[in-house]
């Protein structure tokens, strides 16, 4: 594990040598927290709440979400370039789990863009922007645990993407699809405390509303007793059926490339 961690360490190290460009992150990620906050003081006009959700429950669904995006990072073109350039093989023939290796280079550039781009966000945001407290420690550790878990569901969703490179000449229009119907549907952009409930129902269904929306509700303390056991039993179920999906794609794309390079 210890080789993989250096992946990680690597990555984040190489990322701080582009001050320039950290500094454009923290700037970009400002800016989407006050587009976002903005355009909903402008449509709670001065009112406490909106069926029941307030002012301060959606600011804080946003910059959760926003930390969650910017921890969330994933290279999502490494597999198909790797392909293109034909360095693939040489990749399999390492004595290291590529799958591994991709991970947790995503873990370390996530990692720097919490402390680069989001922290200082929140920081600047916070002397603006009424957040809600945490509802107590307890529910900020589940939140921390289901941040984990939520990670996991959302990389193997973007792995299984990735792994369509096998077939494909492009997986970037797929790619963009994909992150569409997270952002949407997982609540990043819309909270889902305003979507239809015949929506939220559906939703229910896929893995999307445990990736962004579950964080948030725990460090609310919205849920609570059996509700929390079976979400996190919800988050763990879709964590083996993407692996599954996401590892048959992928045994079958090697070996498509196998038969195909002889």
């Amino acid at each position: 594990m210890s080789t993989y961690l250096q992946f990680a360490v690597i990555k984040f190290r190489n990322k701080t040598a582009y001050r320039f460009d950290y500094l454009l992150g923290i700037l970009n990620t400002l800016l989407s927290f006050v587009v976002y906050w903005s355009i909903y003081k402008a449509l709670y006009s001065g009112a406490s709440e909106v069926d029941g959700v307030t002012f301060s429950m959606v600011t804080t669904n946003f910059i959760i979400s926003l930390g969650l995006s910017s921890a969330f990072h994933k290279n999502e073109m490494f597999l198909q370039d790797k392909i293109k350039q034909g360095t693939i093989a040489n990749e399999l023939l390492k004595p290291v789990n590529f799958k591994l290796r991709m991970l947790f280079e995503d873990i370390g550039e996530g990692a720097f863009n919490v402390v680069f781009h989001f922290l200082p966000t929140v920081v600047i945001a916070g002397f603006f922007a009424n957040l809600s407290a945490p509802s107590s420690v307890l529910n900020v550790l589940l939140c921390l645990v289901s941040v984990i878990l939520g990670y996991i569901v959302l990389w193997q969703i973007s792995f299984i993407v990735q792994s369509w490179s096998f077939w494909l000449f492009s997986v970037w229009g797929f790619i963009t699809i994909k992150n569409v119907f997270v952002n949407i549907l997982a609540g990043a952009y819309i909270p889902m405390w305003f979507m239809p409930d015949w929506l939220r129902s559906v939703i229910r269904f896929t893995p999307f509303d445990s990736i962004y929306f579950m964080p948030v509700q725990l460090y609310l303390g919205e849920l609570q007793g059996w509700d929390i056991l079976i979400n996190f039993a919800r988050q763990l179920l879709w964590i083996v059926i993407l692996y599954g999906i996401g590892e048959f794609s992928w045994r079958k794309g090697i070996k498509k490339l196998v038969v195909q390079g002889g």
